[in-house]
């Protein structure tokens, strides 16, 4: 499910993913004029991996589609064992993949996205193609009405107005070091215990629908950046200005040999990621989440195939 946080998503709990590996999902040989793409396990990963494959289709390659394979281990091992050629992964998870969390490039965007190029190119023969501008990292959301009444836009005016909020989250929000506590921590605030409500399960969807409908005085959430439920259920995501978390853009990886047996994948994919702003994924993941419909409609649908 979308907003659920798992390996799925993003990677959590990895330990080096350059050397983990995936169950054997069939044979390479015979693959040499099809591209097989596959992607993870969630709603998000999913559509990506359905507007990959309808891209590539569309440049007149021959795509084997093996989506929604697993969660990033599995999905990430499989690409280093060349089981698969190519699927869309998230630039933060670099830190996760090369044990290198404290590095501050991974805060900003386009040093995260070239430092994990660089890595993966050297380590694994694995090339990042251009990524979506969408952020789908951890946030904060306020309810609509609360945030136009309170003048809230940014997690500092958030935090000043802690006393007046009720946030819903999962109990790895509030407890994980690099949640609640990286907010905390670089705006130099405490949001105070006594005024979260702890839901299980890590669903935000859970979280944002608690937010909405204003359950137990709840007017908060924490999202992820690219939900689709944020704008319909009229919530307004706080910026996060000091950068407290993790970039997490998505952009397809793809094993440097197949990239050059077919180097029309890089100019096939380019427009799709460029147009994947934070406010369109959004909208095609909502489209999933909320509306019904299947990741593969949705690609096709926003490809016009």
């Amino acid at each position: 499910m979308a907003g659920m946080r798992n390996w799925g998503r993003r990677g959590l709990g990895l330990a080096a993913a350059g050397v983990l590996a995936a169950p054997r999902i069939g044979a390479a040989q015979g693959r040499d004029q099809r591209i097989t793409v596959s992607s993870k396990i969630d709603t998000e990963g999913a559509l990506l991996g359905h507007l990959i494959v309808q891209a590539l289709r569309r440049a007149g390659l021959t795509v084997e589609p093996r989506l929604s394979l697993g969660p990033t281990r599995i999905v990430r091992g499989a690409l280093l064992a060349g089981e698969i050629d190519l699927y869309p992964e998230y630039t933060g998870n670099g830190a996760y993949f090369f044990e290198r969390l404290e590095d501050p490039a991974w805060r900003d965007g386009d040093q995260g996205a070239a430092l994990v190029a660089r890595l993966d190119l050297a380590a694994n023969r694995l090339v990042w193609l251009d990524r979506a501008r969408a952020n789908n990292t951890w946030a904060i959301a306020v309810r609509r009405d609360v945030a136009q009444r309170e003048g809230l836009t940014t997690l500092e005016q958030f935090f000043a107005k802690a006393g007046q909020l009720r946030l819903a989250a999962s109990a790895e929000f509030v407890e994980s070091p690099v949640a609640l506590p990286a907010f905390e921590r670089a705006y130099g605030a405490t949001f105070p215990r006594e005024r979260i409500t702890i839901l299980p399960g890590g669903d935000t969807a859970v979280t944002m629908r608690a937010a909405a409908q204003g359950l137990s005085g709840v007017n908060a959430a924490m999202v992820y950046g690219t939900d689709g439920a944020i704008q319909p259920l009229g919530l307004v995501v706080m910026q996060d200005n000091k950068q407290a978390q993790i970039v997490y853009e998505p952009a397809p990886v793809v094993r440097q040999a197949v990239l050059e047996r077919f180097p029309q994948i890089r100019n096939a994919l380019a427009p799709v990621f460029a147009g994947l702003t934070q406010e369109v994924l959004q909208r095609l993941n909502g489209q999933v989440a909320v509306e019904g419909r299947t990741p593969e409609a949705v690609a096709r649908a926003h490809l016009g195939t």
